[in-house]
């Protein structure tokens, strides 16, 4: 087959040669046009459809320097076009050519006014012209290059004279889509704004008909909003409108997307004019319709755009109306539904849904649709931990709507609230004035209003002390020409603490208080659980563990001072007679004994967690006896005595335990803890529960807190500090009878040997062995062989066990061999010499020996240098005395609360499942029986 024909349109330079005469020549000069267009046209088509549209022909016309040429055309182009109606400026045309001409881009008070569009349509010729010179443009400026070079050359201000003066749909669709193409860069896009782009724009998407123009218009006011500031001023001059209002009029396809995408791009950061014109448009129904388009474009981009549009308050409730409240709902359910869902695709709706929970309309239209069900999941999920602060201020809303607050305290609210108090807030932006609630629209005064007459000025003068009375004030006075009083010297007074009105912090309403409380991150959650607190039983959701875990952890660890909120939900949760028996039943008086007078948290338990100094546990303590103190009013009174006698009595063996435990904190009527505690057995009730398996985590120090306050009241004379330790080294030495034995010249003579397994020989006196011990008696003086031998052997002994067996033997007592077998504190005692030392003195008949080396034990273990570790070591051993000693270090008056309780958890771990010994001794300890006997000296 032949080559196609060449023609010369076939080569750029040609093209560009015809483009470049025409520029110079002009469409309406001296030569005869006829002969000049059809090769301009033919260059014009050939550069559109081929040169353009190649391979990188793009570039290589810019490369070329097509775009001035081009750009010079446009300009002639337009001014040779038919100006505006008479009606508009009709100047206003050629001055911006010749503007234009001289190359750089306009000021932004140069914009072209908009002319009519009844104005006469071009000629063909100039129509055919402007079309392909347009599209060449429009084509170019889809790369970053060419762009910047039109921008460069002046290009923009040409195109919005176009724009203005020729009124026909296929030039405005080309001139819009070269505008839009060029608003892609931010820096065009704030000259096309400049050079008044817009309300021609807006007035070309109402007077055309056009779908393929309507797209293009539209797609440029799109790019067009590419910054706040950019979309405010569309929403401004009244571009959001005509978009609502060509959405209301259900388009074709193609432009209900590219409606609805511009929607979203000027609804971002939704301001009050977009809201406004986009409601005005009757736009808020048709997007809640399109939220279930079958196409997934336009369907995520009204999502998107309901979303924005609930920052404005004045435009939900009409939202809500529409069906908003369900759509969103709904998406946002489905999306965190997904699995591979990201929460940064969640933020918006959840922020669009916390919105929606301002005004009271769309609150019940969210509780109706599940809303509370989703927002509790959202509070529930540590991956949403970033919306948590958002959410519980939504909630806040409810505050006062009876069934919602059953629901949510259902589902589980106060937990979460509670653990709200302590967290990390969140990092999301806060909302502003105009996201308010509609439910109260701010009120405009009128500037003539604000002045008031004399009497409101007199009053307001009193009330901010700037007078003391109406007499201090008359008609000339003005607040310039009064002094400012003085500043206050007392820190503390309430003068001091007023809030200057220009100082309120934002949000605050005018006439709060200047004494009103502090509103922090906390705030919202405080507020809610102060109103779940004032329901007539609060203590199915505010007694419990977690729950006042939270509110304790708040109190004790707010860097500042805690909100009042906090303090007066626990005082009046333990003024409540219904708490009582919750209280009982989730140890919670033991937890704030624990938490808030002695000063240890359930983090602080079994190992001390390291924390800053805390300046106000004084403070602590104080609130913590003030909340036992009412417990205490409620557990002594009529109610509260049968309702402690009932749970002892009748309740589970869990209740009865927690009724034993509390007690002690709780009761000071010796007639009712008596009753209770030894009577009826509640105490032993206690002590029998320490071996099984705790009913909560803090169980033991509870205990050991409990039986200790109990001792107290048991024996209140007893001293409320431990008396100073006697050093061992202090004590005077007793002589020893035996060391003579041992010297080179024995004196007496020794007459018998012991001999022990390892070999060793140790000298004796028959005659004081056989006295020492009923076992010697018979062994050296009665018929056994032994008796007529001087090498006497005792097996099983080794020498440091023995050693204090022979001093024992020959009358010493207290001369320090007792302590020879004993080791250090942190060494085992089970298996030690010590130990041995203990079975051979029994074996032997020598109580008196293991009495003094349980004394010795004592000394050491549970002395000075002792700790709480060694008390079970002590208790392993099995020896009744022992116990008892070990029991009194527990139990001691004046001891550390946290030894006290880790010795008692090693009483536990010692006594194992024969809890037998341990309840005989810490019984015998708290009812003071062992207070008079004989025993060790522990000091």
């Amino acid at each position: 087959m032949a080559a196609a024909k060449s023609t010369p349109t076939d080569s750029l330079s040609f093209c560009l040669a015809q483009l470049t005469a025409a520029a110079g020549e002009g469409l309406g000069g001296g030569k005869d046009t006829a002969t000049s267009e059809t090769p301009l046209g033919r260059a014009l088509l050939a550069l559109r459809t081929r040169h353009v549209k190649a391979a990188g022909g793009i570039e290589r016309f810019r490369a070329r320097g097509g775009l001035r040429p081009l750009l010079a055309l446009l300009r002639r182009a337009a001014a040779a076009g038919p100006a505006p109606s008479q009606g508009g400026a009709g100047s206003a045309p050629s001055s911006v050519e010749s503007a234009a001409s001289s190359g750089p881009a306009p000021s932004p008070g140069s914009a072209p006014s908009s002319a009519s569009p009844a104005t006469p349509s071009p000629p063909a010729r100039l129509r055919k012209t402007l079309d392909l010179a347009l599209s060449i443009l429009a084509n170019c400026c889809t790369e970053g290059a060419c762009r910047a070079e039109v921008r460069r050359l002046g290009g923009i201000l040409p195109l919005v004279t176009i724009l203005q003066c020729v009124k026909t749909d296929s030039i405005q669709n080309r001139t819009a889509r070269a505008l839009g193409n060029l608003a892609m860069e931010p820096e065009s896009c704030g000259d096309i704004h400049c050079a008044g782009a817009v309300p021609l724009l807006v007035e070309s998407l109402t007077a055309f008909q056009d779908s393929q123009c309507r797209q293009s218009v539209v797609r440029a006011l799109r790019n067009l909003a590419d910054s706040p500031q950019h979309r405010l001023a569309l929403a401004q001059q009244g571009a959001v409108r005509p978009l609502a209002e060509l959405l209301a009029a259900a388009p074709d396809p193609a432009l209900t997307l590219a409606l609805v995408r511009a929607l979203l791009e000027l609804s971002r950061g939704c301001s009050r004019a977009c809201a406004e014109q986009l409601s005005l448009g009757g736009g808020l129904g048709p997007l809640v319709g399109l939220a279930s388009h079958p196409k997934r474009a336009v369907r995520e981009a009204t999502i998107l755009i309901l979303a924005n549009l609930c920052a404005q308050g004045l435009v939900r409730p009409a939202l809500g109306n529409a069906g908003g409240v369900e759509v969103l709902l709904g998406e946002l359910r489905r999306r965190r539904g997904l699995n591979g869902a990201s929460p940064a695709s969640q933020q918006p709706l959840v922020r669009a849904v916390c919105l929606l929970c301002r005004e009271a309309i769309n609150r019940a239209r969210l509780r109706d649709a599940g809303g509370l069900e989703l927002l509790m999941g959202l509070l529930r999920d540590p991956r949403a931990s970033a919306w948590h602060p958002r959410v519980v201020a939504a909630l806040v809303g409810f505050l006062y709507d009876t069934g919602a607050l059953g629901r949510l305290q259902a589902l589980g609210l106060v937990p979460l609230l509670a653990g709200q108090l302590c967290g990390e807030a969140g990092d999301e932006e806060e909302e502003g004035r105009e996201a308010a609630s509609w439910d109260f629209p701010e009120e405009r005064t009128p500037e003539r209003a604000e002045a008031g007459s004399f009497r409101s000025l007199q009053s307001w003068l009193i009330s901010e002390g700037y007078a003391a009375g109406p007499g201090d004030i008359s008609p000339d006075w003005s607040p310039e020409c009064c002094p400012p009083p003085p500043e206050p010297t007392d820190l503390t007074s309430p003068t001091s603490l007023r809030t200057p009105r220009a100082l309120r912090p934002p949000g605050r309403s005018p006439t709060a208080s200047a004494a009103e409380e502090p509103w922090g991150r906390e705030g919202p959650a405080l507020l809610l659980l102060s109103r779940f607190s004032q329901a007539p039983d609060p203590s199915g959701a505010l007694v419990t563990g977690p729950a006042l875990c939270g509110l304790l952890a708040y109190v004790t660890g707010a860097p500042g001072p805690p909100s009042p909120r906090a303090l007066r939900i626990l005082a009046r949760l333990t003024c409540n007679p219904a708490c009582l028996e919750a209280f009982v039943r989730s140890y919670g008086a033991a937890l704030l004994r624990a938490w808030l007078v002695l000063g240890v948290a359930p983090d602080d338990w079994p190992a001390l967690r390291t924390r800053p100094a805390r300046r106000s546990q004084h403070q602590h303590r104080e609130l913590g006896e003030m909340l036992l103190q009412n417990l205490t009013v409620q557990a002594e009174s009529p109610f509260g005595v049968g309702a402690l006698t009932h749970l002892l009595l009748s309740g589970s063996p869990e209740d009865r335990v927690a009724c034993a435990l509390t007690l002690p904190f709780i009761c000071r009527k010796p007639s009712l803890w008596r009753r209770l505690l030894l009577d009826q057995g509640g105490l032993r009730l206690l002590l029998s529960a320490l071996t099984r398996p705790a009913p909560h985590p803090l169980f033991l120090f509870f205990a050991a807190d409990s039986l200790s306050c109990l001792q107290g009241l048991v024996s209140p004379t007893g001293s409320p500090a431990v008396l100073p330790a006697i050093p061992l080294d202090l004590d005077p030495p007793s002589p020893c009878l035996y060391e003579p034995l041992l010297g080179p010249a024995p004196m007496p003579a020794p007459d018998l040997h012991f001999l022990l397994d390892s070999g060793l020989r140790l000298p004796a006196q028959r005659a004081a062995s056989a006295t020492a011990s009923p076992f010697f008696r018979a062994l050296l003086a009665g018929s056994f062989a032994e008796a007529q031998m001087d090498l006497v052997p005792l097996r099983g002994l080794s020498p440091s066990a023995a050693w204090p067996i022979l001093h024992h033997l020959h009358g010493c007592r207290g001369c320090g061999a007792a302590l020879g077998p004993v080791p250090p504190p942190g060494q085992p005692l089970l298996g030690s010499e010590a130990e041995e030392a203990l079975e051979a003195a029994g074996r032997f008949l020598l109580p008196g020996l293991e009495e003094e080396l349980e004394e010795a034990v004592g000394r050491i273990h549970l002395g000075p240098q002792g700790g709480p570790e060694s008390v079970g070591e002590v208790f392993r051993l099995g020896r009744p005395r022992l116990a008892a000693h070990c029991a009194r270090w527990t139990l001691g008056p004046g001891q550390c609360p946290r030894k006290r309780a880790l010795a008692l958890v090693g009483l536990v771990e010692a006594a194992g499942e024969e809890a037998g010994p341990l309840t005989e001794a810490l019984l015998a300890v708290v009812m003071g029986v062992e207070s008079g006997g004989k025993g060790p000296n522990l000091d």
